[in-house]
């Protein structure tokens, strides 16, 4: 059931209320004894797609069914639920979001006590329950049956903790693209209390168009508006407000590996990246590397997925990891990537040093990548298939050592990823489009 990223599909067709109230029930029941308050809580936050509630009542029912009271957010980030557990004292939570996909898909992300995604253990233990268990799971009655609130005004302490940590922006102009999605209210509510000048674009959500043709997946109408303007920078963020993608104020984009390498820098600099690392996964460019040996610090890689970073971090006690696709962790603050918390960091960066984002993200050399998504009818198991295993090893021949290729199956979607790169643009684009042919006539749907 559990992906990279919590359960995830198709909202009332593959993630159904049925779904969500079991899963509710059978998580809220495995933390509820972990937590020794005699009125155990859960918190629930939603983004803006029209399937939210529909799924945020089935989650209530069966949460409350096992005894355990319920605290409503309303729409809020996906950090935002995270902090609020940890700062409220909550047994756990769950963010009913897709994250970066399209209206139709929606999802569930659990967190535990400590805000942190629930742990492969817990999600393997909450799977048991769900399949093998659930009529056995108790079902208090009476003043024990848990109980719903709403709590939207508590997001309130999630804005003070962010601003905590906030450089002042007066005569900082930005432009946010708040992907239709969950920042929608809160982003240009704290950039202007901040003193920021604020443009603010994919601010008015309608249920159907978060990351419509937006956000930190499709950042042009953003790139656009930065030069229209003459903006400081531009901040991209995807539906859940887990994600950032920058533009600098030449309207080019800086993605989670220059944001790393940026704040990565300045924190080796004043003696607070600890142990000298920073966290990456295996599709972070090659040009980390090259900037992490001339800085003197390192770039220790993981698996895809914002879990296996922190789990890295975690376990070296290191300060900041993160992905490409702009899920950047400030371990120290928050246990979860946060599109906000991640801008004020670059900003904190862009203000002390008066130095535009352009330059700053211009420290590192990009090795050219080629990515393709290859829509598949079953990705699971395809590392078993024959024919791909021989001609990813033929790749891997052509490219030697001046080069990486990873095909990897997505956590979130039905899809086959292709990562190829090399400093030859031809070898490049033969590979890629090589791999790409092969997965399709092997796996492509018919």
């Amino acid at each position: 059931m559990f992906g990279t990223d919590g359960i995830r599909g198709v909202a009332n067709v593959e993630l159904t209320p049925e779904i969500a109230l079991k899963t509710g029930r059978a998580v809220a029941a495995l933390l509820k004894e972990q937590q020794k308050s005699s009125r155990p809580y859960f918190l629930i936050g939603t983004d803006t797609r029209a399937s939210g509630k529909m799924l945020e009542s089935a989650l209530v029912a069966g949460i409350t069914s096992a005894g355990v009271d319920v605290y409503l957010l309303g729409v809020v980030s996906t950090p935002g639920v995270s902090f609020l557990i940890r700062d409220l004292g909550a047994a756990g939570g769950v963010m009913v979001s897709a994250s970066h996909n399209s209206f139709q898909d929606n999802g569930l992300k659990f967190f535990d006590s400590r805000g942190h995604k629930l742990s492969s253990r817990l999600e393997e233990e909450a799977e048991r329950l769900y399949f093998q268990e659930a009529d056995s799971l108790p079902r208090p009655a009476g003043k024990d049956v848990g109980r719903s609130y709403y709590s939207e005004k508590s997001v309130g302490s999630y804005i003070a903790f962010l601003e905590k940590y906030a450089p002042s922006l007066q005569g900082i102009k930005v432009v946010l693209d708040c992907a239709n999605g969950s920042l929608c209210r809160i982003a240009p509510r704290l950039f202007r209390q901040l003193g920021a000048e604020v443009l603010s674009l994919s601010s008015k959500p309608d249920g159907l168009n978060i990351n419509f043709n937006c956000g930190s997946t499709s950042p042009a109408k953003l790139q656009a508006a930065v030069r229209k303007i003459g903006a400081h920078v531009g901040l991209a963020f995807d539906g859940d407000g887990d994600r950032l993608i920058a533009v600098d104020e030449k309207g080019e984009l800086v993605d989670g590996d220059a944001i790393i390498v940026i704040c990565g820098s300045y924190l080796k600099e004043k003696g607070a990246l600890k142990g000298d690392t920073i966290v990456a996964t295996v599709m972070s460019n090659g040009g980390v590397d090259i900037v992490a040996g001339e800085r003197g610090f390192r770039i220790l890689r993981t698996r895809v997925g914002d879990r296996y970073v922190l789990e890295e971090m975690l376990k070296g006690g290191y300060v900041l990891g993160g992905e490409q696709s702009g899920h950047v962790i400030f371990s120290q603050l928050l246990p979860t990537g946060d599109g906000l918390l991640t801008a004020l960091q670059l900003l904190k960066v862009v203000v002390e040093k008066k130095v535009p984002l352009s330059r700053l993200a211009g420290v590192m050399p990009r090795l050219p990548q080629i990515l393709v998504n290859c829509r598949v009818r079953e990705k699971d198991g395809w590392q078993e298939n024959p024919r791909l295993s021989e001609a990813l090893e033929k790749a891997r021949e052509k490219l030697g050592t001046r080069g990486r290729v990873l095909v990897r199956a997505s956590g979130t979607e039905p899809l086959i990823r292709i990562m190829v790169e090399s400093e030859n643009h031809d070898l490049l684009n033969e590979l890629s489009q090589e791999l790409a042919l092969m997965i399709e006539e092997e796996l492509g749907r018919k």
